[in-house]
């Protein structure tokens, strides 16, 4: 069994959703002077990668606590969307996986952008899903869409329409996940565990991928 870790580091200046707030990493106590070291983090709920629940979206909709744990892992399937015409994730393209994407829990979408994380590159030109495409996704028996992208939404739509379309299905979203193309082809199970957070409407987690 090998664990391929498929997060982003928590760090001080790490790339975050434009106009959102970077994590604060604050020394509370060091060994020199209390004995022991400890800091304060100060972060978004959105920040790294981390997984979006209803409530992000739309008001009074299931939040953190009422998922089940087992709704966090599955069967991964990666689709490789480098090539998306215009980045735009169509029904054509997805058809021809899916048997694969029916047998999943989890679909993984690797355009690639990954590779630009820290740079301005990393928010422009990403592919996104389709209308039709969200919908089709939305009404499978997929327990979460994960990308490795800064959203599942392109940059100049501020209505959120595929985060809609995924999470009023009860889909999670997971974002800003790396080394996707190292799966593609592969069976492995896929786990992408929250912090227990009340009430929390997205969490940071450490995202991997289970290989035999």
């Amino acid at each position: 069994m090998r664990i391929i870790d498929l997060s982003q580091s928590l760090e001080p200046g790490m790339p975050c959703y434009p106009g959102a707030s970077g994590p604060l990493f604050q020394p509370i106590s060091s060994v020199v002077k209390d004995g022991f070291a400890e800091q304060l983090l100060t972060i978004s709920s959105h920040t790294g990668t981390h997984i979006d629940l209803p409530s992000h979206i739309f008001q009074g909709a299931p939040s953190l606590e009422t998922f089940d744990i087992n709704r966090f892992a599955g069967r991964g399937f990666v689709l490789d969307v480098r090539e998306a015409p215009e980045n735009i994730i169509t029904i054509e393209m997805l058809n021809p996986f899916f048997s694969k994407i029916t047998e999943c829990d989890f679909l993984l979408l690797c355009s690639g952008m990954s590779r630009y994380w820290g740079t301005p590159l990393y928010f422009e030109s990403y592919p996104v899903l389709s209308a039709d495409a969200a919908r089709q996704l939305a009404g499978s028996n997929l327990q979460g869409i994960g990308v490795d992208m800064i959203s599942v939404d392109a940059p100049d739509k501020s209505d959120f329409p595929v985060h809609k379309s995924l999470l009023q299905n009860g889909l999670v979203v997971i974002e800003n996940l790396t080394g996707l193309l190292d799966l593609v082809g592969r069976d492995f199970l896929f786990c992408c565990f929250p912090l227990k957070i009340w009430h929390g409407e997205a969490s940071p987690v450490r995202a991997v991928a289970i290989v035999n």
